[in-house]
């Protein structure tokens, strides 16, 4: 007799809620901390007062990434809990006209009508709520926006992305420290670009190298700006 075989899958959709907020956080930690450090080193001030920069900025980007996300994405809950309850206030209103749109979607989806019609009754008798927040609104368990979860990821590594640059002032004698702020925040964006590619499943090299260029041009418009400002004072 043939045995059989669970197939299991592993996708990696379900991650999309807290990868996008750690990633934006780390990146944003490295590249505006790192910035921040270059354009205040390129002036010519000294290495206790750019350290000291380095936290103020480490602190308050940590706040306020955990701030904006907690209310964009606040914002995007609103926005599924009123559409839900829209959807079920139609239900309980009019069910006919919601199983036929229901039905209507999974024509277009390239089942025929009788099958379709099967579906969403059968569907609709389980969960109508859910069939219609999955199906008509796009509204799922794995995607559905999460607050809390967006700021405290945001924070936290927006905090961790922060600090590798400061730990590049830290070490390096000040003569260096410019250089050695770019070349350490560079790596750790290359870095990073590889890390979240390889846990979202994207392509590494492009990632990567999306996340090291941009970092690169902030860095040296700050440092621009940093050197015009040094010499003008």
């Amino acid at each position: 007799m043939r045995s059989l075989h669970h197939h299991r899958e592993r996708h990696l959709v379900a991650r999309i809620g807290w990868l996008r907020a750690a990633v934006l956080g780390a990146n944003d930690g490295i590249v505006s901390t790192a910035s921040l450090i270059v354009g205040i080193a390129a002036a010519g001030v000294a290495k206790e007062d750019i350290l000291l920069a380095g936290i103020a900025g480490l602190v308050a980007g940590a706040m306020s990434m955990a701030a904006g996300e907690y209310v964009s994405v606040s914002s995007q809950a609103d926005t599924e809990s009123a559409d839900l309850a829209r959807e079920r206030e139609e239900l309980r209103t009019d069910p006919t006209a919601e199983l036929e749109e229901l039905a209507g979607i999974y024509i277009k989806r390239g089942l025929d009508k009788d099958l379709a019609h099967q579906v969403a009754q059968a569907l609709t008798a389980k969960d109508a709520l859910g069939a219609h927040a999955r199906d008509e609104l796009g509204i799922s368990e794995i995607t559905t926006a999460r607050p809390l979860q967006a700021a405290i990821s945001s924070a936290i590594t927006f905090s961790i992305g922060a600090a590798m640059p400061l730990l590049a002032v830290i070490l390096s004698p000040r003569d260096v420290l410019l250089y050695a702020v770019v070349v350490a925040s560079l790596l750790y964006l290359a870095a990073l670009g590889a890390l979240g590619a390889r846990t979202g499943g994207a392509q590494i090299l492009r990632a990567t190298g999306r996340v090291t260029f941009w970092g690169a041009f902030a860095m040296a418009v700050t440092a621009g700006i940093g050197l015009l400002i040094g010499q003008a004072v």
